[in-house]
């Protein structure tokens, strides 16, 4: 199941005796540049690699013929990076593109040598999305498009060599996720009347979809793909447990038939399967960091092979050929960007293509360790720790960094904005607060209805964790976040005012009933969930008032830094405008920085200077001795 549903500071050194040594302090840019080359693909034959690069200070698609040096760039994006591509055959190249940060993408082709440029959904205000690239059909995809509906999605059939569309399913209205079977045959949709979703299913594209399974929202079975002979589905479900696992589903009773692994710690989502040999490999979850438990021996050799190789780093197979037995092979760690690597099987021949970002030395940068702390009414809360090189972790100037979503978490590995915290002097702690996902059932709805109340209270349970252990300076935290994180930033600042020195804003929540009212159209089908999981802005009202920073800024005492695209669909740029109003008007000390071609956080690169510069001279002004 293709889900298409969602961003960190001053000059301090600190000389602690002769035990700890001085760190050099790394340039902005370099955190903050485009990467060198990075996602990387390879052609279905194996011919040839594809690749982002910079060019005109924008990422664009880069094909080369395998062991060559020469590539030829084959797009040429000047206003905005390139935001997806995969090869569609073996001799084109599909990507996406919004415009401004409106996340409208827009669909083009082009061909491997750079001829042949085709914009392939020309509709304006009109998001295109891939349903299934249809790798064994030449000339043809599955597309879905807000076109007739910009609150719902029709599934069409695209000519990629003549732009023709042909609608194949028409959204009644309640479709939010559609399916196809290892034939490319669409045999399955998600419905949702906002509160409940039902599981739909066809035996072919003639017949209309019938009802499987009708469940809660909170109760999920997410299909992931069909089993090889097209009568079965594998999933990830949480129904009758607490921690979601990967099963095998039967669609014509509509119930479990095999489970086929489960944790108890963590919920289970993901599973790969080798399509030529119609094997399951492996299923993947995230405690601290990313586990694996293998299905198939092949895979596992194969994996315990690049393990020897690539010792010490996080490995990803991250492309194939379509024979399978030449990869791409892509590590990371939590001090790196990491590399990608060349292995053909056949051959036993093994080599690195090229590092993501070879300016950046991980020795100089600080490693990111696990922690968890209890929560003042007795939840474990998991999170990460980076403490500066080169200082004792005491008495430490630090920056809080609550996570998006919120109903996401964050992951152990490279983080360029927590790795510039770190070199600059900060300790910087990332939390998974309730409502985090990976952590089962119950600690998702521990989140319900307590935007600013309980998820607010474990962060600041966090903060009180780092003063008790002694690594924070209570007269010396900052809270910084974007999206949510910007929300719980302003909610911090607010409900907490004697908690932050400062903070900074990024692209947040400031008034729930107007957050409400401009959610993107597309996200209508979920309002009534969103109402059961925040609150409703008619019968919530004295909740979302008692929540909503922008009407308690005459509690705020810290000065506060905010960043906003003004093109930004999910957080609207009114969300910020009228917070630094109200700050205004009353006087306080704010600073507002906006990019009139960025939406919900900064892509383009000069944009992310601007913002991390401003973001290190404020906390310089307020953090440091």
């Amino acid at each position: 199941m293709k889900k298409t549903f969602f961003f960190k500071f001053i000059i301090i050194f600190f000389m602690v005796g002769s035990l700890y040594a001085q760190t050099r302090q790394i340039p902005l840019k370099d955190f903050f540049r485009n990467p060198d080359k990075t996602g990387y693909q390879m052609s279905p034959d194996g011919k040839y690699i594809s690749y982002l690069a910079p060019w005109e200070n924008r990422l664009n698609v880069f094909v080369q013929m395998m062991g060559e040096k020469d590539a030829v760039r084959v797009t040429s994006a000047k206003e905005r990076d390139i935001s997806g591509y995969f090869w569609k055959g073996n001799d084109r190249i599909v990507f996406l593109l919004d415009s401004g940060g409106d996340e409208n993408y827009k669909l083009f082709s082009v061909d491997k040598d750079g001829n042949n440029s085709k914009l392939l959904t020309p509709a304006e205000k009109v998001k295109a999305e891939i349903v299934d690239d249809l790798e064994d059909i030449d000339n043809e995809m599955l597309i879905s498009m807000n076109q007739r509906n910009p609150s719902v999605f029709d599934v069409y059939r695209i000519n990629l060599a003549t732009g023709e569309l042909k609608q194949i399913a028409e959204n009644p209205g309640n479709i939010i996720n559609w399916i196809t079977d290892h034939d490319g045959k669409l045999r399955m949709a998600i419905a949702s009347d906002g509160v409940n979703n039902i599981l739909m299913y066809r035996d072919n594209e003639d017949e209309p979809f019938r009802e499987v399974l009708s469940t809660n929202f909170r109760d999920e079975i997410s299909p992931l793909f069909f089993s090889f002979d097209n009568k079965y589905i594998y999933a990830s479900s949480n129904l009758g447990r607490d921690k979601s696992a990967i099963v095998k589903f039967d669609i014509a009773s509509g119930k479990e038939i095999e489970t086929l692994y489960e944790n108890s710690d963590v919920d289970v989502s993901g599973l790969s399967y080798s399509k030529k040999r119609k094997v399951l490999t492996y299923i993947s979850y995230v405690k601290d960091k990313r586990e694996m438990k293998f299905l198939d021996e092949i895979t596992e050799k194969r994996y315990e092979r690049l393990k020897n190789e690539l010792n010490g780093y996080e490995i990803v197979i991250s492309g194939a050929n379509k024979n399978e037995d030449k990869f791409l092979v892509r590590t990371y760690s939590d001090r790196s960007l990491g590399a990608y690597y060349y292995y053909d099987e056949s051959k036993n021949d093994f080599y690195k293509i090229t590092d993501v970002s070879p300016w950046i030395n991980e020795n100089e940068l600080s490693p990111q360790k696990p922690v968890q702390y209890t929560s003042r009414d007795g939840l474990t809360i998991h999170g990460y720790l980076t403490l500066p090189l080169g200082v004792e972790p005491k008495n430490l100037p630090v920056v809080i960094n609550p996570h998006g979503g919120p109903w996401a978490r964050d992951n152990w590995g490279y983080n360029p904005e927590i790795q510039f915290l770190a070199n600059r002097g900060y300790a910087v702690l990332q939390m998974n607060f309730r409502g985090s996902t990976g952590f089962g059932k119950k600690f998702w709805e521990a989140s319900f209805r307590e935007w600013g109340l309980k998820m607010q209270d474990d962060i600041t349970d966090g903060v009180k964790w780092l003063e008790d252990q002694g690594i924070a300076d209570p007269k010396r935290v900052a809270i910084y976040g974007g999206s949510y994180g910007g929300y719980a930033t302003l909610a911090g600042v607010t409900f907490t005012p004697d908690l932050y020195a400062c903070a900074v804003d990024y692209v947040g929540v400031s008034n729930m009933f107007t957050f409400m009212k401009t959610i993107p159209p597309y996200w209508e089908p979920f309002r009534k969930m969103m109402y059961e999981m925040v609150g409703n802005p008619e019968k919530d009202s004295a909740l979302f008032k008692s929540i909503s920073p922008v009407f308690h800024t005459d509690k705020i005492k810290a000065p506060l830094f905010v960043a906003q695209g003004k093109n930004d669909p999910r957080v609207n740029i009114n969300e910020s405008d009228q917070m630094v109003k109200a700050m205004r008007d009353r006087g306080l000390e704010v600073e507002y920085l906006v990019k009139d071609n960025e939406g919900h956080g900064f892509r383009n690169e000069e944009n992310r200077f601007d913002f991390y510069a401003g973001m290190e001279k404020f906390f310089a002004k307020h953090l440091k001795k």
